[in-house]
């Protein structure tokens, strides 16, 4: 696992290849890569909401309780899986207009790697700093998306001009599916206390 993430970040041209030649199932994928990754945003959330808090504006900050937060970090974590799902399953429907289609499988594990600087990106919910998080993600989005240039031509084996039009599109897609989990987030963290009780 920790052998594809450095990859992806240092070498992704070299790693994609690697992980293509893999042959690797969603199962394994989520249970060595998707599932260790995933607790990174949700356990520094957690640090980050019930140590720091979340401040908007000049508003007080917002601290949670570790039962509260406990609660909203399982929901988020589930979020972030079947958000990574939602993602292979778009692949998968995009796939489907080229002869040599991936099968669902491999298209899961594909956005699951292509999600890593997204999984990185959290570390800074430990001190959750609106500022912060939002440069953060924005950086750790514009690397999932040039993972997503450099790997889609490989993977469905078209060719740079068509990858290019293919992989905008599920960027834009996925771009949605995170501002949906983010806002998510924002409700669970930011609120969390007063939505749970």
């Amino acid at each position: 696992m920790i052998h594809h993430v450095w990859g992806l970040m240092a070498h992704p041209h070299r790693e994609w290849k690697h992980i293509e030649g893999e042959h690797e199932s969603a199962t394994h994928m989520y249970a060595s890569h998707v599932l260790l990754l995933a607790t990174i945003p949700v356990v520094c959330a957690f640090i980050g909401t019930t140590t720091v808090g979340w401040g908007f504006g000049r508003s007080a900050v917002v601290t949670l309780s570790m039962v509260s937060a406990l609660q909203l970090a399982i929901l988020f974590y589930l979020a972030i899986l079947g958000a990574i799902a939602l993602m292979g399953l778009v692949v998968h429907r995009m796939a489907q207009r080229y002869p040599t289609h991936p099968d669902l499988n491999r298209c899961i594990v594909f956005a699951g790697y292509v999600a890593t600087p997204m999984f990185l990106a959290g570390l800074v919910a430990l001190y959750p700093m609106l500022w912060l998080c939002v440069l953060a993600g924005v950086a750790g989005l514009c690397y999932t998306g040039y993972l997503l240039y450099l790997g889609i031509p490989g993977f469905l084996g078209i060719d740079r001009k068509e990858g290019f039009i293919v992989s905008s599109s599920t960027l834009g897609i996925g771009v949605l599916v995170l501002e949906v989990l983010l806002a998510i987030a924002v409700l669970l963290w930011g609120y969390g206390a007063h939505l749970v009780y």
